[in-house]
């Protein structure tokens, strides 16, 4: 455990290069390697609980409802009828939990590679994890692309909830992969893959939103504010099978009642709208990306 030393976490990461994140630690929960991925989890001083994989934080107690909130509403509330979801990745749970909560969602199929990141979720992050005994769950261990090249044409949803494009998930950022999930889509189906920071990874977005414009005809890139992940931000790429979707106004409007019958901390309708208004320099750079790809 390289990464902690002196009783803090340092974060740094090849693909944020020149900076780096700390943490104060109290107490280290759990360290181990799987098959896949060094998985620690330790209680910090002012972000509760956290989860991090190969040295990179993949959740805080603080802040994870921003990104699971986010990347679950998102396309949820702009399906008319999403019955069938697929989730990739998501083994701490967070996106599970706000996906089964869904009033229209009628049953949820989660593949995930790395059984033990669910088991480390589970034990230590049991809020998090708590959608893992929804009766609309069925879950598969193994490889997210390897199961959707045997199942097409199923999902109203797909939502890619990945670490970062090193290691196990570097297959989900690759254009194939989204050749499979347009494949795996029903007709009109919507996409919802995280795709990091306009911050850091502006380039990456770019060449994604590229390929995504020529498999589907609607593709917008949104984010939200996440203070523990790099650049305090993470974006969104939402594809849609059906030219008439329209991302930046939610299909169905939560009302506040909702909001509050679904313990929600980030998302409402507003925060939907605003979430596709960009700063100017990452706005400028995927319209031109898109008008070049058209």
């Amino acid at each position: 455990m390289d990464f902690i030393k002196d009783g803090w976490f340092t974060e740094t990461c090849q693909l944020w290069p020149g900076q780096a994140l700390s943490l104060e630690v109290e107490e280290i929960l759990c360290n181990k390697k799987s098959e896949y991925q060094e998985i620690t989890v330790f209680r910090s001083k002012t972000y509760g609980t956290v989860l991090v994989l190969d040295g990179v934080i993949q959740c805080t107690e603080r802040d994870e409802f921003a990104y699971q909130e986010m990347i679950a509403y998102l396309p949820l509330l702009s399906h008319p009828s999403p019955k069938k979801v697929l989730i990739i990745g998501g083994g701490d749970g967070g996106v599970l939990r706000e996906v089964v909560k869904c009033p229209m969602v009628e049953s949820v199929t989660q593949c995930e590679i790395d059984e033990e990141v669910i088991n480390v979720s589970k034990k230590y992050l049991p809020e998090m994890a708590k959608g893992f005994q929804s009766t609309k769950l069925t879950l598969k261990i193994g490889d997210g692309f390897e199961f959707m090249k045997q199942n097409q044409d199923a999902f109203d949803i797909i939502i890619t909830d990945s670490t970062d494009p090193v290691g196990p998930a570097e297959s989900l950022f690759k254009e194939s992969y989204y050749q499979h999930i347009k494949e795996a889509l029903r007709n009109g189906g919507i996409l919802c893959s995280q795709v990091d920071s306009a911050w850091l990874h502006l380039e990456m977005i770019k060449e994604m939103q590229t390929y995504c414009k020529t498999l589907f005809p609607v593709v917008e890139y949104a984010y939200s504010s996440i203070p523990s992940y790099p650049g305090g931000q993470n974006g969104y790429m939402l594809c849609s099978k059906n030219p008439e979707t329209n991302f930046k106004e939610p299909r169905k409007t939560l009302s506040k009642e909702e909001i509050e019958n679904m313990d929600l901390k980030y998302y409402n309708p507003e925060i939907h709208r605003a979430s596709f208004i960009l700063p100017e320099f990452a706005r400028k750079e995927l319209d031109e990306c898109m008008t070049s790809s058209a």
